[in-house]
C-alpha cells in the first residue's frame, strides 16, 4: 500500500455519522491527519489558515444558510483562490445526484465517488488522484511561479508522453493561452477537440476565446447551440450573458440570467449580475428580488460584501421605499465588521437616504464621510467609487468628487483612464472640473514619461518599461507614450534577453499605433527594430 501518513484531509459533511465513517475508513487506509468542516462556510475559514492535500467532500452540504452544495463550493475555493490547482477535492455524491452534477460543471473536481462505498473504494480513488497529481505537478509549478509560457511547453509535451491524460494536458494548455490572451491558439485547441468528440468543456472554451475576440455573434452561435444540447451547464449561461451585454442587448441578458437564476438559484455572483443589469434597464421590481437574494444568501458567507447592502438600498431608493432601505442599512451597521469598507458603504447608502428624504445637508455630510473612508478602503468595486463621484458632484461637492477620481484613476489595477474619468465631469455638466482633471493626469503621465527616460539613461531598462506601462493604463491612446513604451521594451529585450510576453505587448503597442496612425513615420523604423531584435535571438518572423 502507498505511504499516506503525511497527507492531510479536510472532510465536508453536515452529517456526523458520514463524518465519522470517512474517518475510520480513512484511518484504515493509513491517514490520520483529518479534519472535519460541517458546512462550507467552516470549511472556507479553516482552508483560509492553512492547506489541505485533500478535501472529501459531500455535495449535498444541506439547505443550511447559504444554500450552499459542493460544486458551488468548489467554485468559490477556485475563484477565491484558496485552493491550489494540486489539492485533490473528491466529491461524494449518490448515483441520482451525479448524473446531472457532472453535466452541469465546468469546474470539475479530481473525482467523484457515488455512495455508498467501501474503503477499498475510497484508497483506490485517493491513489489514483495522487498518481495524477504527481504527472501534473511540474505544470502546476510552473503555474505558481507564473512562467505560464514554459508551462505551455510542459503540456505539449506531456500530451504525448501521457496519452490517457491527453485532454486534460490539452484543456489546460487551452486556459493557459486564454490567461496570456493568446485567444487563437485557445480557439484552436478547443476546435480540435470538439473534432474528435463533444465535450462541453470545449464548447465553452471555443465560445469564450470567440468572446474574447470580440466574435460576438460566433460566440452566441456557439453559446446556444451548448445550451440546447446542454440545459444545466451554468457557466454557458454567464457568458451568454456577457456576451449579449456586450452587444448591447442588455434586456436579453437579463432574461438569460434569470433562466439561469430558476434552475440554480444558489449562486451569488449570478445574482448580482442579474440584479445589476435589471436595475440599470429599469425593472427595478427584477433587481431588488436580486439583490435581497444576495443579501440574504451572502449572510453567513465568509465572503460578505458590504456593496451587496449598498446595492439594495440603491434599489429601493430608485422604488421610494424608504422604510425598507433604511432596514438595510440597519442591518448593514448591526451584521457587518467594522472597517474602512464598511463605512464607506454604509455613509454611501446613508447619503442615498437622506437625498431621497429631501435633507441635502446631511446627504453631503454622509458623502464626505464616504470619500474619507475610501483612503483605507480595499477591494471596493469601481462602479461604486464612481457613482460617489456622481453622487459628490450631484451635491455640489466639487473637491471630494475630484480627489475620489484622482485616486481611482492611480489605482494599480484601476480600468479607469483619462478619457473616461474627464467623461463623468463632463456629462455631469462641469467641463471646469474636467478640465483640471485632464491636465492633472496629463501632467501625470509627463511626469511618468521623464521618470521612464531617466531610468532608462542610467539603465534601469526594467524601471522604464515597468513606469510607462503606468502611463499607457492612464492614456492608452497616447501616441508619445505608445512610442516611448515600444522603444523602452526593444531596448530590454536587446539588452537584457528576448522575453515573449514583452516582445507581444510590443507588437500589440505597435498595432494600436496603427490604428490610430497607420502613416505614422516612426511606425516603420520601430518595425525594423522589432524585426532586428527578432533576427538577433534567431525568433522565427
Amino acid at each position: 500500500m502507498p505511504e499516506y501518513s503525511d497527507l492531510s484531509v479536510l472532510i465536508v459533511d453536515p452529517n456526523p455519522s458520514m463524518r465519522g465513517n470517512l474517518h475510520n475508513m480513512l484511518n484504515q487506509a493509513a491517514i490520520t491527519k483529518v479534519e472535519y468542516a460541517v458546512n462550507s462556510g467552516t470549511a472556507i475559514r479553516l482552508l483560509t489558515k492553512k492547506p489541505f492535500d485533500i478535501i472529501l467532500c459531500e455535495y449535498d452540504l444541506g439547505s443550511g444558510t447559504d444554500g450552499q452544495d459542493g460544486q458551488q463550493l468548489l467554485e468559490d475555493l477556485r475563484h477565491h483562490k484558496l485552493i491550489g490547482l494540486w489539492t485533490i477535492f473528491i466529491m461524494l455524491t449518490s448515483e441520482a445526484i451525479h448524473s446531472k452534477v457532472i453535466s452541469a460543471a465546468e469546474l470539475t473536481p479530481s473525482d467523484y465517488i457515488l455512495k455508498p462505498f467501501t474503503v477499498d473504494v475510497l484508497s483506490g480513488r485517493i491513489e489514483r488522484a495522487i498518481e495524477r497529481r504527481a504527472i501534473f505537478l511540474p505544470v502546476y509549478q510552473q503555474i505558481d511561479k507564473g512562467d505560464l509560457r514554459e508551462a505551455v511547453k510542459t503540456c505539449r509535451a506531456a500530451e504525448l508522453q501521457h496519452p490517457r491524460l491527453a485532454a486534460d494536458f490539452a484543456r489546460l494548455r487551452a486556459e493557459l493561452h486564454i490567461t496570456l490572451g493568446e485567444w487563437k491558439e485557445a480557439e484552436q485547441i478547443y476546435a480540435d477537440m470538439l473534432a474528435t468528440r463533444p465535450m462541453a468543456w470545449a464548447h465553452l472554451g471555443l465560445a469564450r476565446a470567440l468572446f474574447e475576440q470580440q466574435r460576438h455573434e460566433d460566440a452566441q452561435d456557439a453559446l446556444l447551440e451548448l445550451v440546447e444540447v446542454n440545459p444545466r451547464y451554468m457557466a454557458a449561461y454567464d457568458l451568454l450573458a456577457k456576451n449579449h451585454e456586450a452587444m448591447g442587448q442588455q434586456l436579453q441578458a437579463k432574461k438569460i440570467l434569470e433562466d439561469a437564476v430558476a434552475i440554480s438559484p444558489h449562486m451569488v455572483r449570478r445574482l448580482r449580475h442579474l440584479g445589476g443589469i435589471a436595475f440599470d434597464t429599469g425593472d427595478i421590481g427584477a433587481a431588488e428580488r436580486a439583490y435581497k437574494q444576495v443579501v440574504t444568501k451572502a449572510k453567513y458567507s465568509e465572503f460578505r460584501d458590504p456593496e451587496d447592502h449598498v446595492n439594495l438600498v440603491k434599489t429601493l431608493v430608485k422604488k421610494g421605499d424608504a422604510p425598507q432601505a433604511s432596514g438595510v442599512l440597519r442591518d448593514m451597521e448591526r451584521s457587518l465588521r467594522g472597517g474602512a469598507n464598511v463605512e464607506a458603504c454604509r455613509a454611501i447608502s446613508a447619503a442615498m437616504l437622506h437625498e431621497l428624504s429631501g435633507n441635502d445637508i446631511a446627504a453631503a455630510s454622509e458623502l464626505q464621510l464616504a470619500a474619507a473612508a475610501l483612503d483605507g478602503a480595499r477591494g471596493l468595486s469601481t462602479q461604486l467609487k464612481v457613482g460617489l463621484v456622481q453622487s459628490c458632484l450631484k451635491n455640489n461637492l466639487e473637491q471630494a468628487a475630484s480627489d475620489v477620481m484622482m485616486k481611482l484613476v492611480n489605482e494599480a489595477d484601476s480600468e479607469v483612464t483619462m478619457e473616461a474619468a474627464v467623461d463623468v465631469f463632463e456629462k455631469a455638466g462641469r467641463h471646469d472640473l474636467a478640465q483640471g482633471m485632464g491636465q492633472q493626469i496629463t501632467n501625470q503621465v509627463q511626469e511618468l514619461m521623464q521618470d521612464a527616460a531617466s531610468k532608462s539613461e542610467s539603465g534601469e531598462l526594467k524601471g522604464a518599461v515597468f513606469v510607462l506601462r503606468q502611463a499607457l493604463r492612464k492614456t492608452p491612446g497616447n501616441l508619445p507614450v505608445l512610442f516611448a513604451s515600444v522603444d523602452a521594451i526593444l531596448r530590454q529585450l536587446n539588452m537584457l534577453g528576448w522575453e515573449a510576453p514583452l516582445a507581444e505587448q510590443a507588437q500589440h503597442q505597435m498595432q494600436v499605433i496603427r490604428k490610430i496612425d497607420p502613416k505614422h513615420p516612426k511606425l516603420e523604423s520601430l518595425k525594423q527594430q522589432y524585426a532586428a531584435t527578432q533576427h538577433k535571438y534567431g525568433i522565427a518572423t
